[in-house]
C-alpha cells in the first residue's frame, strides 16, 4: 500500500469522515474513494487539493506524510485573496520589501511633499 493510500484512510478516519460522505464531497464515485485508499489508483491533482481542504492537512502530509516542520523565522506561503494566489510570507520585512509592497505610500508622501514646499 502506498504511503498516500495510508495517509488517506487514517485522516479521513481521524476526520470522523466515512467514504460515501467523501464521495459525495468530491462527486467522486464511493467505489473511487475506496480504490484510492487501497492503492490501486490516485487521485487526480484537483481532487487532492481538495482533499488537503476536506482533510485539514497539508499536501506534503497526504502525499508524502511529512508532517509539517515548525520553524521560528521560516518562510510561510499564505493565501492572500486579494491576489487570489499563494504569496510567500517572511518573518521579519525588511526595507525592500516594504518597497515593494507599499511604494504608492512613498510615491503620495513625496506629492505631499512636494506640493507643500512649492507654496512656502
Amino acid at each position: 500500500m502506498s504511503e498516500f493510500a495510508d495517509q488517506l484512510k487514517r485522516y479521513r478516519k481521524k476526520a470522523n469522515i466515512t467514504q460515501d460522505d467523501l464521495a459525495g464531497d468530491l462527486f467522486v464515485t464511493r467505489q473511487a474513494i475506496s480504490k484510492w485508499e487501497s492503492g490501486d489508483s490516485t487521485p487526480d491533482l484537483n481532487n487532492l487539493i481538495k482533499l488537503t481542504s476536506i482533510l485539514n492537512v497539508s499536501l506534503d502530509t497526504l502525499v508524502l506524510g511529512k508532517e509539517k516542520e515548525e520553524k521560528a523565522d521560516s518562510d510561510e506561503f499564505v493565501f492572500d485573496p486579494r491576489k487570489n494566489k499563494y504569496v510567500r510570507r517572511l518573518g521579519k520585512m525588511n526595507f525592500w520589501d516594504f518597497m515593494a509592497n507599499y511604494y504608492w505610500i512613498v510615491i503620495l508622501l513625496a506629492i505631499i511633499i512636494g506640493f507643500f514646499s512649492v507654496f512656502h
